[in-house]
């Protein structure tokens, strides 16, 4: 099982939008491990700097301008803020490839069967 940990930075707040927000891991430990992931959707955990953990859905890519993988993760049943904050991140199974959908509801409508998918791993 791969960790990684980092601070949440601000993204493009495009899982906001769908309803699924998601904490952006900055990539300065991924950078200093040289990890080599799988891009992505995966189950795992993220545990918050407070020992608290929480079931993830973690998105690993695809590489943003800087040439580096985006690193989010969709806490299920969080409620707060998390900028700022040190969270862990665990990968614990590869769901599945990235996918190009055709619409939004597609989209959100893959995000379920992979939040139920997360909740029974």
């Amino acid at each position: 099982m791969t960790e990684i940990t980092g601070k949440v930075t601000h993204g493009q707040h495009y899982g906001r939008e769908l309803g699924f927000p998601t904490a952006n891991l900055d990539r300065r430990e991924y950078v200093r491990k040289k990890l080599k992931i799988k891009f992505g959707i995966y189950s795992g955990i993220a545990i918050l700097q407070s020992e608290k953990k929480y079931r993830a859905g973690i998105v690993m890519g695809p590489l943003d301008k800087s040439g580096l993988p985006k690193i989010e993760a969709y806490l299920l049943n969080f409620k707060g803020n998390l900028y700022g904050k040190k969270i862990t991140i665990t990968l614990k199974k590869y769901l599945r490839p990235f996918i190009k959908f055709k619409n939004t509801d597609d989209l959100k409508k893959q995000i379920q069967k992979d939040i139920k998918r997360i909740k029974q791993s």
